[in-house]
C-alpha cells in the first residue's frame, strides 16, 4: 500500500476513534483482525481452474492458468475473469479480444504443471498438447472437460487485477466430459494465490 493511502487510513481511524471515544490501539487491532478474517474468508470462496487461451495480432498465441472465473449472467451467458496486471497476457486483452476458457478436471495435474508458471512472450505454450480450434480460431484443449469462447466486452480496473466481462458465444465438450469432476480450488488466504 502506498504511503499516502496508509496515512489516509490512519487518519480515518483517528477520526473514527475521536467520534467513538474508543482507544486508538483498540481500533487498529480491530482493523488488523478484520483483514485477517477477510483474507481467510476470501480464500474459502471456491473457484474452478481453467486455461485461458488468447491470440495477439493474429500471430502469437498463448495460454495461462486462471482461477478467478465466475458466471456473471444468464442471458446472454457471460463470465468474468480476473487477470493479474503483471502478466503479459493482460496487455493483449481488451474489449473486442476473443478468448477461450478450457475447464480443467480434478485429475489434470499435468495441465496445472504445464500452464501454472506461465510463459514468456513468444514461448510456445501448446507443445505436445492435443488441440482443436474454436470458431474464432483460438486453441482449445481436447483433453479438458470442455471449452467456452467469447469476446471481451469490457475491462474493469480492480487494483492489481483487471476484471474482464466475456459474453459467451460458443462452447464444446472435451475428452474428459462426464468422466471427472471439475477442479475446485480453495486457498488458505485470499491475499495471495
Amino acid at each position: 500500500m502506498r504511503r499516502s493511502k496508509r496515512l489516509f487510513r490512519f487518519c480515518d481511524v483517528r477520526r473514527q476513534h475521536a467520534s467513538r471515544n474508543t482507544p486508538l490501539t483498540t481500533r487498529l487491532d480491530h482493523m488488523s483482525s478484520s483483514v485477517d478474517a477477510i483474507a481467510s474468508l476470501l480464500g474459502q470462496i471456491p473457484s474452478g481452474l481453467c486455461i485461458l487461451t488468447a491470440r495477439y495480432h493474429e500471430t502469437e498465441e498463448t495460454g495461462m492458468l486462471v482461477s478467478w472465473v465466475q458466471q456473471a449472467a444468464f442471458n446472454p451467458p457471460a463470465v468474468t475473469i480476473a487477470i493479474n496486471k503483471s502478466r503479459f497476457l493482460h496487455d493483449w486483452l481488451s474489449p473486442g479480444s476473443p478468448v477461450a476458457l478450457n475447464l480443467l478436471g480434478e485429475s489434470q495435474k499435468q495441465m496445472l504443471g504445464h500452464f501454472g508458471k506461465g510463459f514468456e512472450p513468444g514461448a510456445p505454450a501448446f507443445t505436445n498438447l492435443s488441440l482443436e480450434r474454436s470458431p474464432h480460431g483460438l486453441p482449445v484443449l481436447r483433453e479438458a472437460l470442455g471449452w467456452m469462447e467469447g469476446i471481451v466486452s469490457s475491462k474493469l480496473d480492480a487494483g492489481d487485477h483487471s476484471i474482464l466481462l466475456v459474453p459467451l458465444s460458443a462452447g464444446g465438450s472435451g475428452t474428459l466430459t462426464g468422466s471427472v469432476r471439475p477442479w475446485v480450488h480453495l486457498r488458505k488466504s485470499g491475499l495471495h494465490y
